[in-house]
């Protein structure tokens, strides 16, 4: 199932914040801040994407839901997605 861009303004705006976020990393290390701020950050980072693609992927599977396509609801498929986050 494809993505709906209406449906994705959250994960969108998550995303953006990440990105700055990420930036922000950058110009941490760039500048010689402490590591434990530099890894609180990139921890920061790394749970703002995490939660967009779990976003993502609860997004799919609600709509595959809503519509009744049961072919989209594959659990290998769905199993697989989950584990490509741990």
């Amino acid at each position: 199932m494809s993505l709906q861009p209406e449906d994705m303004g959250a994960v969108i705006n998550r995303l953006r914040r990440a990105q700055g976020q990420l930036g922000g990393v950058l110009a941490m290390i760039e500048n010689g801040r402490e590591c434990e701020d530099v890894v609180t950050q990139l921890a920061a980072v790394s749970k703002a994407v995490d939660r967009a693609a779990f976003s993502i992927i609860a997004t799919t599977l609600r709509q595959c839901v809503d519509a009744g396509d049961a072919d989209s609801l594959d659990s290998k498929r769905l199993e697989k997605l989950f584990l490509s986050l741990a």
